[in-house]
């Protein structure tokens, strides 16, 4: 499984940065509230961040030479850490794309809202780091090449 690049971290958080400002003018337009975010999502983040953590970290003492676990569960730990900065990349320019969109209106945003956006935007930021961590945790260390290098004919 190849790691998750900053490319595509990058990528995603800036299309979901454009999604998140075009939903609030669409909602706008239509004569409808802005979208803030629950004040729990935050704190969702951080404990979907703990709960990868923990998760790589047995999988870590397991390359590192203590006891051996269950490959599928050291590939789900990786799996998990991968989807895990995806979803924290998306969320991160979707807030990103709210807060912008806020701040360009003539009308000054209520403080919870940019509250509420800006914890989204650094929680998520917080289990992209973490994820990333997590999936360096879940990786083999490399093996010494144990193949000898052909001997001329004699």
């Amino acid at each position: 499984m190849k790691r998750t690049s900053a490319a595509s971290l990058l990528l995603l958080a800036l299309l979901s940065t454009g999604a998140g400002f075009a939903f609030d003018h669409m909602l706008t337009v239509t004569g409808r509230a802005t979208f803030t975010p629950s004040g729990f999502l935050p704190v969702l983040l951080v404990l979907i961040a703990i709960a990868v953590l923990v998760l790589a970290v047995p999988v870590r003492r397991s390359t590192r030479g203590g006891r051996r676990i269950d490959p599928f569960r050291a590939l789900r730990a990786a799996t998990l850490a991968r989807a895990s900065s995806l979803l924290g990349a998306i969320l991160a320019g979707f807030g990103a794309g709210l807060l912008l969109y806020l701040s360009t209106r003539p009308v000054p945003a209520p403080v919870g809202s940019v509250v509420a956006m800006i914890a989204l935007i650094i929680c998520a930021a917080l289990l992209v780091g973490v994820a990333l961590i997590a999936e360096q945790f879940c990786t083999l260390p490399k093996d010494p090449d144990e193949r000898q290098p052909d001997e001329p004919a004699s």
